[in-house]
Formats: structure tokens, sequence, C-alpha cells
């Protein structure tokens, strides 16, 4: 914090518009069409933020060099990034050009601007704008070249090292699923192998009423709330059991290390491991698997049937309207038995990269969650200047 402090202490900051300080143009419109029929080594960039912004790659470039992008319509309205290099942009998106670099240094601008595009996104009509007219107004603090340039050394240093954590991550995930395939793989002959339904009872979920969710209450798991390794209940529903005369959804009840599955949607055969200490409650669609502990380890089961989630989405019958039936999961489903204490083995090994890839509390996530904190803390610390200029 002292040196931040002697960073900025007596800072004279001049506050510009973007546009008296940058040029401002769009991209043109690239179909699907035009990008296949001039594939080629140039990256397009366009609305979307996944790979980057980049829809394809073509054999010409309407832009060299540094600029700033950013999106124009659309969900993603107000997406800023860093370009460089020989690319295009489509006509969903705003190519941003800094008139003089002794004066604006382009990453200070993009740091900037991810936090203030965003605040002057319109969303009238339903459609998310920032066009360039209105991108031109934003107001633009501009301290000494210096002063910019070593904000964005100290921005930079958090980014890339949750980059850094990010590929971690991605790494330890592929590790963690070669281990689950290579530890789950048994030659014919090496081990048992059993229809699940008989080493494993399954309940399907309640059928709770939607008009009867509640903002408060008792949760609810829907099928929404299985991600394919947890359950989450970020965005959950609640009952009262008052509501309901007839059954009893109190007997559906989730309670901490259970396996459920999504039986039907877009999730369909997709797992979640219940690792919450507050009891939920399972709804219709959602199913919950009830190991005999004296044949199958319950994690021993949770890591096998990672493995199976394209299997019983086949199963389920694929594709738009995906459906499966307990019978099918216990009949269909084969399970290897092996010995207990095997069971256990495997499970101490495949633990260990379940927390180090998906654990929000002692994992690579939590590790990247607090850096993306950390860096937004610092971010926000030193771009705050006086405004009494403006």
């Amino acid at each position: 914090m002292s040196y931040l402090d002697k960073l900025l202490h007596g800072v004279e900051v001049e506050w510009k518009t973007l546009g008296e300080v940058c040029i401002l143009s769009r991209g043109r419109v690239m179909s699907k069409e035009y990008l296949a029929e001039n594939a080629g080594e140039y990256p397009v960039y366009s609305s979307q933020t996944a790979n980057n912004g980049e829809i394809g790659k073509i054999k010409t470039f309407d832009h060299d060099g540094e600029a700033v992008t950013w999106t124009t319509d659309g969900a993603n309205a107000g997406t800023v990034f860093h370009r460089t290099g020989k690319f295009s942009i489509t006509n969903v998106c705003g190519l941003i050009k800094v008139k003089n670099i002794e004066e604006l240094n382009y990453k200070f601008l993009f740091y900037w601007l991810s936090i203030e595009a965003k605040k002057h996104v319109y969303s009238g009509m339903g459609n998310p704008k920032l066009m360039s007219n209105q991108m031109a107004k934003i107001p633009i603090p501009i301290p000494p070249l210096s002063v910019q340039k070593e904000i964005v050394r100290i921005l930079d240093s958090f980014t890339e090292l949750t980059a850094e954590l990010t590929a971690e991550l991605t790494a330890r995930k592929k590790q963690y699923d070669y281990y689950r395939e290579k530890l789950l793989s048994f030659e014919e002959g090496d081990v048992e192998w059993k229809p699940l339904g008989e080493v494993c009872d399954f309940q399907n979920g309640f059928a709770f009423q939607s008009n009867l969710f509640k903002d408060s209450g008792l949760p609810i798991v829907r099928i929404t709330n299985i991600n394919g390794v947890n359950v989450d209940l970020s965005d959950v529903k609640y009952f009262s059991p008052d509501d309901y005369n007839s059954g009893n959804p109190l007997n559906y009840a989730i309670v901490k290390g259970d396996i459920l599955i999504a039986m039907s949607g877009a999730t369909t055969g997709k797992i979640g491991y219940y690792n919450l200490d507050e009891k939920a409650y399972l709804n219709q669609r959602v199913g919950k698997f009830i190991p005999n502990k004296e044949l199958l380890n319950n994690r021993f089961l949770f890591h096998f049937l990672l493995t199976k989630n394209e299997f019983l989405y086949v199963l389920a019958g694929g594709g738009a309207q995906p459906n499966l039936s307990s019978n099918a999961i216990k009949e269909k489903l084969l399970i290897p038995i092996p010995p207990l204490s095997e069971q256990e083995r495997i499970v101490a090994i495949l633990d260990k990269f379940d927390v180090l890839t998906t654990s929000i509390s002692e994992g690579l996530p939590r590790e990247i969650e607090l850096r993306k904190k950390q860096y937004e803390y610092y971010r926000d610390l030193l771009l705050t200047f006086p405004k009494n200029n403006i």
C-alpha cells in the first residue's frame, strides 16, 4: 500500500473523452460462408467472449498493430479486448486506435475501459448496445505515461498469474481424466462386472410444482443444479411441506455425500456430488444413487459414473429431448466390482485430483478465484483518480 501511495501521490491527471484521444471505427459484415471461403491464418474477432472473441481465421487482415476492441451489440456489449498483430473484426465490434501513444498507453486504456465501458451500455428494447457515439463520450484519466506503464506492469503481473493458474488447472484436469480412465479400466476376467441395479438402489425425485416454488424455505435440487461434477445451489428454488397434501416431499431428502444424476434436458447424464452440510430435496427428473456399502464404495461409484456421461446420454436417446429411465440405468449400465480395499485405494488417488481440480475451498479453482478478486481490488485501487478537472 505504501508503494501504491507513493506511485499515485501528487500525480496530476488530465481528463479527456475517449473521442478526443482516440479514433473509433467499426468492423464489417462477415458471414460464415465468407469465413469458410476465405479461410487463412489471420484471426477474425466478433461479439462472443469465448476463445478470446475469435470466430475464425481468414487469409487477409484489416488491421495491423496494437488496438483495443469492444463488443457493440448483444449480451456481451461493452466487453473490451487488447489486440496486437494482424486481425479483422466483424460489424458487431468496434476498434479503438490511440492518436498519440506518447500520451496514452494502450494497455492502460484497456484496463480502464474494462471497468468503465459496461457502465455506458444502453439496454433499451431488450438488445444491449454500446455504439461508437456513446463510447466516444467515456471520460479517460491521463496521468503521466510513466505512471500508466507502472500501473500496467502491476496489473499484468496479476493477469499473468491467473493465466498460469488456469493453464495449470487445465493440465491437472487432463491428468485427472487420464488416471481416472486408467484406474477404472479393468481387463476382462480381472474383476466381476455387474449391472448397476444389483449393487445400487436408485431413487427418483418428487414432483414439486413450479407454481409453489418459494424464495426461501427448504432447497430443491433441479436438473439445472447438476454441473457434471458437483451440485451447484447458486441458483436454487425452495418449497414448504405445508403446500403439499398428497405425497411427502420430505421422503426425498439429499444429504452430504449423495450422488445425483440429471435424467432429462440439456444436462442429461451429468453427475453431481452433493457436498453441502444443508439437507436438500430431490426434484423430479433428478435421480439419486444409493450404493450397497458392503459391495460398493460411494466415491468409487462417483468417479466411475463420471466416465459414463456420454454412455448415459446415448442411453437416454440423445437428440433434442433425451430422457433417462431408472430401469435403463440399473439394467444397462455395468460396473466393475473389485474388492472394497482396491476401491478405496483407487478413490484415495482420484479424490486428490478431484480436490485439486474442483474444490472451491481447497483446490486450484479457489486459488484462481482469489487471484481474480485480488486483481480486481488492485485494478480499482490503481485506477481511481480525482475528477476535479472534469
